[in-house]
């Protein structure tokens, strides 16, 4: 069976009460959907509480489920609207021991100087722009969404879409770039 396939069947045992599936789709997407959560919250635990939320939320509509676009879109557009609802509460920055716990392993000491510091910047840049901006970020460059999903999953036009990544894009280039780091990556 397809990704697509498994993911209508997914639905559908959703949709009639299977607690199985609930935990398949955790499996399955729990990560991501925790790491969108993360992104937009700036906090681990608001984020575990949305992606608990978006979890519940996808377990009573699942039979509203169209099965337009990939399951992961309609997931993450729950996502997006627990979290911000959960923003209306002050947020945190991500905490430094955090960032060393998403670290990779194994790079050189002086690796890990420059690429502590570059995630700083970045970090930094993304806690400067608005939730919005930061979503569609996450959306583009860590869930790999097309901008038609992006705007599915936002409830917006995908001009809308299109405007907050160059906005977004430029102010990142503008922050790294003051850092005399090599901005390539972000075009």
């Amino acid at each position: 069976m397809s990704g697509d396939g498994r993911d209508i069947d997914l639905v559908r045992r959703l949709a009639g009460g299977d607690k199985a599936a609930l935990e398949e789709l955790y499996t399955a997407y729990g990560q991501r959907l925790f790491a969108f959560a993360l992104r937009l919250t700036n906090d681990p635990e608001a984020a575990e509480d949305v992606v608990q939320d978006a979890l519940m939320a996808a377990w009573w509509s699942a039979k509203s489920y169209r099965g337009e676009g990939r399951l992961i879109a309609w997931l993450l557009g729950i996502i997006h609207h627990a979290a911000m609802k959960s923003l209306r509460h002050p947020s945190q920055p991500i905490s430094e021991e955090m960032e060393q716990e998403l670290a990779e392993p194994g790079p050189t000491p002086e690796e890990s100087i420059q690429n502590k510091e570059q995630s700083r910047w970045i970090e930094s840049g993304l806690n400067s722009l608005t939730p919005e901006h930061r979503e569609v970020i996450e959306l583009v460059f860590y869930q790999k969404l097309s901008l038609q999903e992006i705007a599915q999953v936002c409830d917006c036009p995908i001009g809308t879409i299109k405007s907050r990544l160059s906005y977004a894009r430029r102010h990142l280039r503008g922050i790294l770039a003051r850092q005399g780091m090599d901005t390539e990556e972000t075009r």
